[in-house]
């Protein structure tokens, strides 16, 4: 008779987990408690535009790849996606313009024309940043870190003998303004760090590590956009049995002695031999877990950044904008003081612009491109949010306008707004943080929530919240880890 497992939550990491599992013949039943698979991969509609909500860029497609391979399928049959040529432009205060291409050469290059960096500086930095990955990508990444033989490995035995490859004692910022003549170019790679909402000038070197993703393993983007990821998976999960509850929230773990028994849901026990939560660590312990003492030092610990979304509808069309583009602040180092220091936002925040019309061509109207400006903001501590989105909605448009030569403002059809309050609200992640805690320290990366706990018996957790951390692909290792956990 088939095992079974009761998921919570059907977003990346529960989709994974699903299909994981599914391929193993366990008989799988995934509750969420929204109408549609993604959790933070969701979307808008709104009179012929869409916008992707979530995650915008996609790196290491392998990790997706791999769940369609497991189901003897071929991703390419429900998602497609193409390999970007620019990554990124940027956009600077002192008017300098540079387009990060995919290939690294090329970047090369493009650093040297704008920005007068001499030519090995970018290839040496990315080398570097691969050398990072390679050392600890299998430790620290794709494995279950919380477990005693991880330190007798022969991999963790190599990177402690090459620890000082990794940069784990110098902050980010110190480490990039060591390689490289130019500030812009620092700043750039500084922006890392937004990438799992923390601080360049206070983040450990090693994180470095996200360029290596982007700029040596490539950056793509699914033809059909970023929530097409999610369609996917869930019509592959479909395809090998898996029973999908939408708007069906968990109300509860049925824990008997420690042992997960199955989930409870409008009153009623869906049992089960295995329970794994995809859903915000803080509201797994403090809602569905009845009985169990809270962590209360794990919450102690800083939270990531949040952020504030405007999604707009532009009556226009800009062709000096890319997929992704960042408009740097003239003072990043202050920016990131405000961010954790004062808790609010700067007078002059970077902000990142991503248009997935520039490629697919059905999310905006002919004419019309569907904008998606963010900047980073802190988590939700009770600030007064309604005053502080005005005044940041004023300056994020006098920056365009200087920018770009143009007031975008006339040009807005419709507008649709997410803060910290609604991203806690409609995605559980608590105080509105997007990757759980952040990494601003040395030991951030061994001190997230492990994804199985032995006082546990038969529950395990996926997810941004736990191990290894937030984004997609961390997202999708932490479901083949759960799955390389259960027996």
């Amino acid at each position: 008779m088939k095992k079974s497992v009761n998921i919570v939550g059907a977003g990346i990491a529960g989709l994974a987990t699903a299909i994981r599992l599914a391929a193993r013949d366990y008989r799988v039943t995934v509750f969420e408690r929204s109408d549609a698979p993604g959790g933070k991969l969701g979307t808008i509609y709104w009179e012929g535009f869409r916008w992707d909500t979530g995650p915008s860029l996609f790196t290491l497609p392998d990790l997706v790849e791999e769940l369609f391979v497991l189901a003897g399928s071929e991703m390419k049959t429900s998602v497609r996606y193409q390999k970007l040529e620019v990554i990124t432009r940027y956009f600077y205060e002192d008017g300098k313009i540079l387009n990060a291409y995919g290939e690294p050469q090329r970047f090369e290059e493009e650093a040297e024309r704008v920005f007068g960096e001499p030519v090995g500086h970018v290839r040496k930095h990315l080398d570097h940043s691969r050398e990072i990955y390679e050392l600890t990508s299998e430790l620290f990444i794709f494995s279950r870190f919380f477990r005693m033989g991880t330190f007798i490995s022969p991999k963790f035995i190599k990177a402690l003998l090459q620890a000082w490859k990794l940069d784990s004692m110098v902050t980010m910022h110190d480490a990039n303004a060591k390689r490289f003549r130019s500030p812009h170019l620092v700043q750039l790679f500084d922006r890392y760090a937004t990438y799992n909402g923390s601080d360049p000038y206070r983040a450990p070197g090693t994180l470095n590590i996200i360029s290596h993703l982007e700029h040596n393993l490539g950056a793509f983007f699914p033809e059909r956009g970023m929530h097409s990821l999610a369609l996917g998976m869930k019509e592959l999960a479909d395809r090998m049995g898996v029973i999908f509850h939408f708007n069906q929230p968990v109300e509860k773990v049925a824990m008997n002695r420690r042992e997960a028994k199955g989930v409870v849901v409008e009153g009623g026990i869906y049992p089960s031999e295995l329970v794994v939560s995809d859903m915000d660590i803080f509201y797994f312990y403090r809602d569905l877990l009845e009985d169990v003492a809270f962590p209360v030092r794990q919450f102690r610990k800083e939270r990531s950044t949040s952020a504030l979304i405007f999604y707009w509808a532009i009556d226009g069309v800009f062709p000096g904008l890319e997929l992704h583009n960042i408009f740097f602040s003239g003072n990043y180092r202050e920016e990131f003081s405000c961010l954790r220091g004062k808790r609010t936002i700067h007078e002059d925040p970077t902000i990142y612009l991503f248009i997935s019309s520039k490629m697919v061509h059905g999310d905006a109207p002919a004419g019309k491109e569907n904008w998606y400006v963010m900047i980073n903001v802190p988590e939700n501590l009770g600030q007064d949010w309604d005053s502080l989105i005005a005044l940041a909605r004023r300056n994020i448009l006098d920056k365009l306008r200087r920018n770009l030569g143009t007031d975008v403002e006339p040009l807005i059809l419709k507008e649709f707004v997410a803060d910290p309050r609604s991203i806690e609200a409609g995605t559980s992640s608590h105080r509105g943080s997007l990757y759980g805690n952040s990494s601003n320290s040395r030991i951030a990366a061994f001190s997230r929530h492990p994804n199985f706990l032995r006082k546990f018996r038969g529950l395990f957790f996926v997810g941004g919240s736990v191990h290894p951390g937030g984004g997609i692909p961390l997202c999708l290792a932490s479901a083949r880890i759960v799955d390389q956990q259960i027996k």
